[in-house]
């Protein structure tokens, strides 16, 4: 049984340069290309799942599946805070 009066750890593996980043740059340009909103595409894949919010153009929606929702967001939460100069 879980003891619930202690925080638990939740470590991720560092990606290489090439990894998350380089897949999010590529879709988010892949998105602007057809003309969609890419903030509001990838909040919603992230959100559900769904992977049908990603547009097939240049295998954007095949690279984002490459890649586990919440590794994504901890790519665009350490950007966000790197730019806001927090650490």
């Amino acid at each position: 049984m879980t003891d619930l009066g202690n925080t638990q750890f939740f470590k991720v593996d560092i990606e290489p340069e090439n990894g998350v980043k380089m897949i999010l740059e590529a879709v988010y340009e892949a998105l602007s290309e057809k003309g969609y909103n890419p903030v509001n595409q990838i909040v919603g894949y992230i959100m559900s799942g769904d992977p049908t919010y990603i547009t097939s153009h240049k295998n954007a929606r095949g690279l984002i599946m490459r890649v586990e929702r919440d590794e994504l967001v901890e790519e665009m939460l350490k950007e966000y805070i790197r730019s806001n100069h927090w650490k």
